[in-house]
C-alpha cells in the first residue's frame, strides 16, 4: 500500500546496531540501546515497538470510540509485549496488546479494540506478519 498523502516523516539515525544509538534528526529521540534483557545502558527495539504501537493504538480507541458515539476512558491504557524469539528461518517477533478500558462493558470494550486493531497504523503494518493477541483486562 503507498500513501496518498504524507503527513509525517520520523527521521532516525541508528548507529551501532542494538549496542549503539538512536537518535532523531530533530534531536527529540536520543537514546542507547542495548540488547534485549542485556545489562546494557539502553532500551532495545522491542520496547520502543512496544511503546510506539501502544501510544498509537490510543489513538486508534479514541477514533474508534468516537465513530461508536462511546466516550473513552481518561486512564485508558496499553500494556504492550513484544517478544524477540527464533523460529526455523532466524528470528521473529510476536505481541500481545493488553488493554484497560476502565468503566466499559466488555462488549463495547472489546468492539472498541477490534476497530482501533483495524485503524491503527501499527497494527495495519504488523497483522497478518506477525502473531498478535488482542486482550481486555
Amino acid at each position: 500500500m503507498q500513501l496518498d498523502k504524507v503527513i509525517y516523516t520520523g527521521k532516525t539515525l541508528v548507529t551501532g546496531g542494538r549496542d549503539g544509538s538512536a537518535k532523531s534528526d530533530d534531536g527529540r529521540l536520543n537514546v542507547a540501546l542495548s540488547g534485549p534483557g542485556s545489562n546494557g545502558p539502553g532500551t532495545n527495539p522491542e520496547q520502543l515497538l512496544a511503546a510506539g504501537w501502544s501510544a498509537c493504538f490510543i489513538g486508534a480507541m479514541k477514533r474508534a470510540s468516537a465513530m461508536e458515539s462511546v466516550a473513552l476512558p481518561a486512564d485508558v491504557a496499553v500494556n504492550a509485549e513484544v517478544d524477540l524469539g527464533t523460529i526455523r528461518e532466524g528470528y521473529a517477533l510476536q505481541a500481545r496488546l493488553n488493554v484497560s478500558l476502565p468503566g466499559l462493558a466488555p462488549e463495547v470494550a472489546n468492539k472498541i479494540i477490534a476497530s482501533a486493531h483495524n485503524l491503527c497504523p501499527y497494527s495495519k503494518a504488523l497483522k497478518n506478519n506477525i502473531h498478535i493477541e488482542l486482550k481486555l483486562i
